[in-house]
């Protein structure tokens, strides 16, 4: 497999390459790209230096496989380029998340969407994806009639220049802002930017993908929040049931589901933390109990490293998908 990795240089580029690395997924050659400004650094993949190459250089090798990790404009302009070449691309931007023509994936939710004709497929936004592995299960079981979601999100899922500015910040150094305040011992209720109904697209990330992977009959409403975390995404999660439930059930569905690992036990104080997701896969859930203020509701607490399943992973485990299904190869 000749796979190419555009954004290879960023913190989420970086942490895919470690994934393909753990995850021991069969690269014959890769092709690292990045910005001109970044061309001919070394990117170091199983024990090998691989110089960072141009865009079109990496479309003339013939590739099998990209992942985009660059942002939404270098998506829309080169995607459709390497499909064109009939390489998959999987897509980490918000370019193609909401395309009707195209596929937007969480495996464990709906790989199996996909289809050898799939040549663009979208990878959901971070908090979507930690959301809805725990959504969908209590939703095949007991139907989901309306979602209030709050998340605390990692700097990290700014990018490199957000740690900068909060190590800079808690160093008393000055230096290039990427947020419009202060973040260290700060929270900010302004994750990307705000729309004209006054949610910011974050927010509406989570309800347009939620109803486009799960279901477009959920309610749901959303706050995101910046807070000055390395380690992973949290959510505070409201769940409405259009039935009655057992939470010992809930518990049960929640322990058998694959990629989610249940942390619910506050006798002894184990719930879902951030530094303790950072660098794992799984999806942790806890603080599982009733809404005791309305009938068929519950309040769980979901965290995860959102460069890793709500990135990096799950890009990794489309691929994986595709190439067990034998769609990879271009040659």
């Amino acid at each position: 497999m000749r796979l190419v990795l555009v954004g290879a240089s960023g913190l989420v580029g970086r942490e895919m390459v470690k994934v393909i690395e753990e995850q021991r997924l069969i690269v014959d050659d890769f092709l690292p790209v990045a910005s001109a400004s970044s061309k001919g650094q070394l990117i170091k993949f199983n024990g090998k230096q691989y110089p960072i190459i141009g865009i079109q250089e990496a479309i003339d090798k013939k590739p099998d496989i990209a992942i985009f990790s660059a942002g939404g404009s270098v998506s829309k302009e080169w995607a459709p380029k390497f499909a064109e070449i009939s390489c998959k691309v999987i897509d980490n931007s918000s370019a193609w998340r909401m395309d009707p023509g195209k596929k937007l994936i969480i495996p464990e939710v709906n790989g199996d969407e996909l289809s050898a004709e799939d040549m663009i497929i979208a990878n959901p936004n971070c908090s979507t994806i930690q959301l809805l592995m725990v959504l969908k299960p209590i939703h095949e079981k007991y139907g989901i009639k309306r979602v209030v979601v709050s998340t605390y999100q990692s700097i990290t899922g700014t990018g490199k220049n957000a740690v900068v500015q909060m190590n800079n910040e808690r160093e008393g150094r000055k230096g290039e802002m990427a947020y419009p305040y202060r973040i260290d011992q700060n929270c900010l209720p302004h994750c990307d930017d705000f729309g004209d109904n006054g949610y910011t697209k974050e927010e509406m990330k989570l309800v347009n993908e939620t109803h486009k992977i799960l279901d477009e009959s959920i309610k749901l409403t959303a706050t995101a929040v910046r807070v000055p975390v390395i380690g992973g995404h949290s959510e505070a999660v409201n769940i409405e049931l259009n039935n009655s439930f057992d939470l010992s059930d809930i518990r049960k569905i929640l322990a058998a589901s694959d990629g989610v690992t249940l942390q619910d036990n506050p006798d002894v104080n184990l719930y879902p933390m951030p530094y303790y997701s950072s660098g794992k896969d799984d999806v942790f859930v806890g603080r599982i109990r009733k809404d005791e203020s309305l009938d068929n509701a519950l309040n769980l607490w979901i965290v995860s490293d959102n460069l890793r399943k709500g990135a990096a992973t799950n890009a990794i485990q489309i691929v994986a998908y595709l190439e067990k299904k034998g769609w990879v190869s271009n040659h």
